[in-house]
């Protein structure tokens, strides 16, 4: 039997939940007909949902029909829960667009448009409410084709004109067509599965009219997507049962999964099994032992997957193109302390991430993001219904940006002593709503890979704020063009320092841009009103297209802020005395209308904020000082990156792969740059190279004089010292904590290590630095199985290792893990071998992987 995984979309009150519970009905799935109205509908089955007759959550329903097994999935079609249509619509093989055949293409209808298209999804089209007042075949036909796509066609009358339509659609198929006078239905089928034919068809779904034709074309027309044998599965949403499991669902997109199977993530850090998967339809599931390439379920017994991640072979979801413009601060009751509140809230962000809950720690208030306040309101009655206490929320604010107009240096110097690092990027404005993108222009011979690697991180990790408001910025590229490392005294925490400051030094240099969010609109009301209906857009700073005026309504088409526009509702509905309708969906940034204005209002301080300062620390007489960020470029080091003649010494290079190693001798023949580095700054390295015995039989005499010949520290004992703070700072999972939650950070990696050295039966040395404590002595403790130093005052990190691995890679094997360039160099130079805190994430990894192997048996 032929399966699809079929998503339906709509703008709100298009009917889209109806035809859903048609085609379940019509198709024999359902024996008695449910409908919005009587609030007793198949799928909108959450109480909130039946209420306000709309859909809030998206759902699935297995559609039986003839040859065709078509799980259904049903989406939000409010404008304020996009964001979970978004995440549906990375799990389908079709979708289904409904269209009132009243109201035609609206605003929310060609943003769901452009997903489609985004996310490469094929599309059927059903106009509904074809038996109301109102609705034109011909006029919605064409408005389809002018606002959406000239390739869609109506497949109400099969024959020669039908064939014709669809061959116009295509160059290739209008050949044939001409050649021959037909088509065959296997290239229908493939013209529309690859987005070039969208089929149309029209009826009324309340009236099960035309429903039955719809059913028929999809059954013929689609085709079972082909999947690969590897595992493979897309996470697109989070949810709870009744008796508050977890439930997370994914879509299997290559193999198959399986009750007890350990999901490959490199989120899934303590090997989470699946405990149940369940197969729902509307309220009920049934249960499986396995899914198969294709299937949607629902599986317990995860917690770390969230909606977009990618599982096994199938990579994470991007970033989304829809979020929200509003934040908001929540008011908690006397009774509920905010530690308690927060600790809930973060569950609900679990199943929406664009929530993006935090604490304000300067207003010591809880903050999240919303799109609008239906969802406001939504999200009100379910803390009051899944945790037992009621919450309000302040007056939304609106979600301003920043971003740049013209190309800027930023500069970024950190030199307190024994520190070291300077930072050159170039700031590019971009196109409106591309977001950031962090790229390296640096040659090699210029800083070293691994060190553009860190600077890269350290632009990906951090919510860059701008100058004007302190919002995010967006829109622009930022290069890294320049930078320089001291061979000694660099640690991977200077070029953090020394990154921020450069794209903060970078923003103050250029000329900044506040940008606010726009709605997309349209506004529908009686004739004689589009006189006040055109002014008030002028008033509230919008544009808007030449009105379309029928016999008693005329309809308005623009975009306009949002802060103007947020509470105009009530306005056209007020002035209309009801019979005016507004819809709004975000389409973008652009450049805030009263910007002065704003600025002022929120009286941001660049200067002030000194969590993200723009000045550069410089050392002098043996002290570092600060040297404010518009007086950098005359205290730098390098050449600007401006410069035409140092931008040229500066142009890209290729990057090399290092493959992992597997003996000392492997590691020096596979690290030649770092090697010639070192060589360069301390000349050459002076040492036996040692190679692994031979595997044949040798006489006696030559057995004595191999073993005799041997170096001391082959069979020694195996050392393995780790930088700790350099490796919480390098791992996702322990980077995430650093800040508030340090200490906890630390332990997590003590525990790994113990594991790891119960498995490996090395010697573990794990080093933190602790130089900047006044007066503190060499720590050094025995916890568990692995020791602990906790260096001496004026003691770096890497100052131990490089010292314990040169006394100790005289007689023994010594790994160090880093990921520390410079550290590297004198690591090699010891003679002991360098890891990579990736590397020996891996390792661990792997490490964790075979243990549970064993327990496993």
């Amino acid at each position: 039997m032929k399966q699809s995984v079929i998503g339906i979309l709509a703008h709100v009150d298009s009917g889209k939940t109806t035809l859903s519970e048609a085609m379940m009905y019509v198709s024999g799935n359902l024996q008695r007909l449910g409908r919005v109205d009587r609030r007793d509908s198949f799928l909108d089955n959450f109480r909130l949902e039946r209420e306000r007759g709309i859909t809030i959550f998206s759902k699935q329903a297995l559609l039986l029909y003839e040859g065709s097994a078509f799980t259904l999935l049903d989406t939000p079609g409010h404008v304020d829960f996009s964001a979970e249509t978004e995440r549906t619509l990375q799990v389908l093989d079709y979708a289904i667009m409904v269209i009132s055949g009243t109201d035609g293409v609206q605003s929310h209808t060609l943003t769901l448009w452009k997903l489609l298209h985004k996310y490469h999804v094929p599309c059927f089209i059903f106009v509904n409410k074809m038996d109301m007042d109102g609705a034109d075949r011909s006029r919605i036909l064409s408005q389809l084709r002018e606002k959406l796509s000239d390739a869609i066609v109506d497949f109400s009358n099969e024959g020669e004109e039908l064939y014709e339509n669809i061959a116009l659609c295509d160059d290739a198929m209008l050949e044939r067509f001409d050649a021959t006078g037909e088509l065959d239905e296997g290239e229908i089928v493939t013209a529309i599965q690859q987005r070039r034919v969208y089929p149309c068809l029209f009826g009324s779904a309340l009236r099960l009219d035309g429903v039955e034709a719809f059913l028929k074309l999809l059954d013929r027309y689609t085709r079972e997507k082909a999947y690969g044998s590897e595992f493979a599965a897309k996470v697109y949403k989070i949810a709870q049962d009744k008796q508050g499991a977890r439930l997370t669902y994914l879509k299997v997109t290559g193999g198959a999964l399986r009750v007890r199977d350990i999901l490959p993530s490199p989120k899934n850090r303590d090997g989470e099994k699946i405990s149940q998967i369940r197969f729902y339809s509307g309220e009920k599931f049934t249960t499986a032992d396995s899914a198969q390439s294709g299937a949607v379920c629902a599986v317990t017994g995860i917690s770390f997957a969230l909606p977009g991640d990618g599982l096994g072979a199938e990579s994470d979801t991007g970033l989304p193109v829809l979020e929200p413009v509003l934040t908001y601060s929540v008011l908690l009751p006397p009774e509920i302390d905010a530690h308690t509140a927060l600790t809930k809230l973060r569950q609900l962000e679990e199943e929406d991430p664009l929530l993006n809950i935090l604490w304000d720690e300067r207003h010591s208030e809880i903050q999240l993001r919303l799109m609008g306040e239906i969802q406001l309101e939504i999200l009100s009655s379910i803390v009051e219904e899944r945790f037992g206490f009621s919450v309000g929320f302040s007056q939304g604010s609106i979600i301003y940006k920043e971003t740049i107009a013209d190309i800027a240096e930023g500069i970024g110097h950190f030199e307190p002593l024994r520190h070291y690092a300077e930072v050159h990027l170039l700031l590019k404005p971009a196109a409106r709503d591309s977001g950031l993108v962090f790229r390296s222009e640096c040659a090699e011979d210029a800083l070293d890979k691994n060190w553009q690697r860190l600077i890269l991180t350290h632009l990906y990790e951090k919510t860059h704020l701008g100058v004007l408001t302190g919002s995010p910025i967006t829109d622009m590229e930022i290069i890294l063009r320049s930078g320089r490392a001291h061979p000694k005294h660099t640690e991977g925490g200077d070029f953090r320092q020394a990154t921020y400051r450069a794209v903060r030094q970078g923003l103050r240099s250029a000329k900044s841009v506040l940008l606010e969010p726009v709605y997309h609109f349209t506004l529908t009301v009686p004739a004689e009103n589009i006189g006040r209906a055109m002014n008030d857009i002028t008033r509230l700073h919008g544009s808007f297209e030449t009105p379309e005026i029928t016999d008693d309504t005329a309809t308005l088409t623009g975009t306009a802020p949002v802060a103007t526009m947020r509470d105009y509702t009530s306005e056209v509905i007020r002035y209309t005395h009801g019979n005016g309708r507004l819809s709004t969906v975000l389409k973008g940034y652009e450049p805030c209308h009263n910007a002065d204005e704003v600025i002022a209002a929120i009286g941001y301080d660049a200067d002030s904020d000194l969590d993200n300062t723009a000045d550069s620390v410089f050392c002098s007489h043996g002290a570092g000082h600060t040297v404010k960020w518009n007086e950098v470029k005359s205290h730098m080091h390098l050449p600007s990156v401006l410069d035409r003649s140092a931008a040229a010494e500066a142009s890209p290079a290729p990057a090399k792969d290092l493959s992992r190693y597997k003996s000392q001798k492997d590691i020096f023949a596979l690290d030649k740059e770092l090697m010639h580095i070192f060589e360069q700054t301390y000349g050459p390295v002076r040492r036996k190279q040692y190679s692994e015995p031979k595997r044949y039989k040798t006489p006696e005499n030559s057995q004595k004089k191999q073993k005799k010949n041997l170096p001391s520290d082959y069979n020694g004992t195996e050392y393995v010292l780790v930088d700790g703070y350099n490796v919480i700072h390098a791992w996702d999972n322990l980077r995430e904590l650093v800040g508030e939650h340090m200490e906890v950070a630390r332990n997590l990696l003590i525990n790994t290590l113990c594991n790891y050295q119960g498995y490996k039966k090395c010697e573990l040395i794990l080093v933190f630095d602790a130089y900047k404590l006044k007066g503190h002595d060499r720590e050094v403790e025995k916890y568990g199985n692995i020791t602990i130093v906790y260096t001496k005052e004026a003691e770096t990190a890497d100052m131990y290792i490089e010292r314990a691995s040169y006394k100790l890679a005289k007689s023994n094997r010594v790994r160090v893990v880093t990921s520390d360039g410079m550290e590297q160099l004198i690591i090699i130079g010891n003679g002991a071998i360098r890891v990579t805190a990736r590397e020996f994430r891996e390792e661990i990894d792997n490490a964790e992987r075979e243990i549970r192997e064993i327990i496993n048996g």
